[in-house]
């Protein structure tokens, strides 16, 4: 848990511009905040049953139409608290109109991550995922492919978080 605030406080302090960059960027987010509400999951072609309601919140700082930086909290398809901090890359040739491509990057507790593990149990790793995002106006959902797991002989899962523009 520990761990967990130390990576949300890091996320946030990576994504804040500094003084300097303050008067040029005008504001923290130009781009805009966004409220993200984890829904749940779909995992294919599961070994086992996991949990498909998998409930979270979060926050997205658009920096930029192409990148963002995301935190938040969810309860995972194990039982287990999950908390992540990370960036959204989608690049300008990947839009189209309301539909867009990219990737998520960046760190998640609460898997086993085998020797890539950090953390007591090797409960924090690296994420890497392809993502679709929709968007109509100030709602969206992000699609997220979620590579396996194996140290927890977790599936590719695809997660749906839905989205609220707040500014």
């Amino acid at each position: 848990m520990r761990l967990a605030v130390h990576l949300w406080v890091a996320a946030v302090a990576t994504a804040m511009p500094l003084p300097g960059e303050l008067a040029w960027a005008g504001e923290t987010c130009p781009a805009g905040w966004w409220a993200d509400v984890m829904v749940g999951s779909y995992h294919i072609h599961p070994y086992r049953h996991f949990d498909d309601f998998n409930p979270g919140i979060g926050v997205e700082c658009s920096v930029t139409a192409q990148w963002a930086a995301s935190v938040g909290y969810f309860r995972n398809s194990l039982d287990r608290p999950s908390f992540y901090a990370g960036a959204i890359f989608t690049p300008e040739v990947v839009h189209w109109g309301w539909f867009r491509l990219g990737a998520m990057g960046g760190i998640i507790t609460g898997y086993n991550y085998g020797q890539l593990g950090l953390g007591p149990n090797n409960r924090t790793g690296p994420i890497l995922a392809p993502t679709a995002i929709t968007r109509f106006g100030r709602f969206a959902a992000n699609f997220i492919l979620i590579p396996p797991i194996h140290s927890d002989n977790l599936p590719f899962t695809v997660g749906l978080q839905a989205k609220y523009r707040f500014r």
